[in-house]
């Protein structure tokens, strides 16, 4: 099914088909994804980072984070541990943290993929040169989120970053032949839906494979302490409309959905998204890996959380898969 811009935004504008476009994407989650939920486990390895992003609690300006960063050793020990509780995607996560260089994350990347996982990198924006040696490594997907295509926007919320160099890199990473996963914040302070709709037609433009979505949510030691919360309704239907115009794309029903609502990553579940990110980091660090507050789940085990995910799943008649979760392709 084809949208325009316009219809885009009047569905993003108009309430009252909400229980429709729902249903929709979730037939269309149904038909070309299946039932299966991959869980990828979530490795937040440093809260480390050189950018000053408006809205991140991780931005080297906010003094107020106990910063910290894994070791090698124990960033692999981790991912070996998720392996054994069953885990068959690792996600390794940071603030851009000059400390894990090229040859740091490739030495990281080929011991974990002999725990016979999956992997993804969600590290920011490094050179094509790093780029081709991560996936040489091993590495299977990268997460690079443009958050908004508005360039105006972008550069506002990203004081010292290139729009441009955004692209780039999503450019790279499909030359390269890496599944690339990007998405979008909704609710940043002067989003429009024009321009959400435009996040949602870029996705597809550049054959995005993997595409987070979830709602802006104000951090008290950012600029933009004082901005209202994205809305969770809209971030929902962002994340549908995704779902129903990009068709067997993998899209996580993201722990910021939960916060906002205590039953939002099931609930995004069965409004298009096929793919659930528990977070497997000791709570030692988790708990300062603040990039919005009052995350979800922080207190959770490795097993305890896996356990409670799987069985909120098949609460709602959905499995859990047991493959390495690679995008489906489309039948010609």
């Amino acid at each position: 099914m084809e949208f325009s811009k316009n219809e885009i935004v009047d569905i993003l504008k108009d309430d009252s088909q909400n229980n429709w476009l729902f249903s929709l994407a979730d037939r269309v989650r149904k038909e070309y994804v299946g039932d299966e939920v991959h869980l990828r486990g979530l490795i937040e390895f440093s809260n480390i980072c050189r950018c000053t992003c408006k809205y991140c609690g991780l931005r080297c300006a906010n003094k107020s984070v106990k910063r910290y960063r894994m070791s090698p050793d124990n960033i692999i020990n981790t991912a070996k541990n998720a392996c054994n509780a069953g885990y068959k995607t690792i996600v390794l996560q940071s603030g851009e943290d000059s400390f894990f260089s090229k040859e740091v994350m490739c030495n990281i990347i080929s011991e974990i993929k002999k725990f016979d996982t999956a992997l993804t990198l969600s590290i920011g924006e490094r050179s094509f040169e790093d780029y081709k040696f991560f996936k040489q490594s091993g590495a299977d997907r990268y997460l690079i989120r443009i958050e908004t295509t508005d360039r105006n926007l972008y550069e506002k919320m990203h004081p010292s970053m290139s729009f441009d160099n955004r692209v780039r890199c999503l450019k790279d990473l499909k030359t390269l032949g890496y599944e690339a996963g990007t998405g979008c914040l909704v609710g940043l302070p002067e989003q429009t839906v024009e321009s959400l709709a435009g996040d949602i037609l870029f996705f597809k433009e550049i054959d995005a494979d993997m595409i987070g979505i979830g709602p802006f949510i104000s951090h008290p030691q950012t600029p933009l302490k004082d901005s209202l919360n994205g809305d969770f309704t809209l971030a929902l239907k962002v994340m549908a409309l995704t779902r129903i115009i990009l068709k067997n794309v993998n899209i996580p029903a993201t722990t910021a959905m939960e916060t906002l609502n205590p039953e939002g990553r099931l609930i995004a579940l069965q409004c298009g998204a096929n793919v659930i990110m528990p977070n497997v980091t000791s709570s030692v660090y988790s708990e300062n890996y603040d990039i919005y507050p009052n995350k979800a789940h922080l207190d959770e085990d490795i097993i305890n959380s896996r356990q409670i995910i799987e069985g909120k799943i098949k609460s709602i008649g959905r499995t859990i898969s047991k493959d390495y979760g690679f995008k489906r392709k489309l039948n010609n």
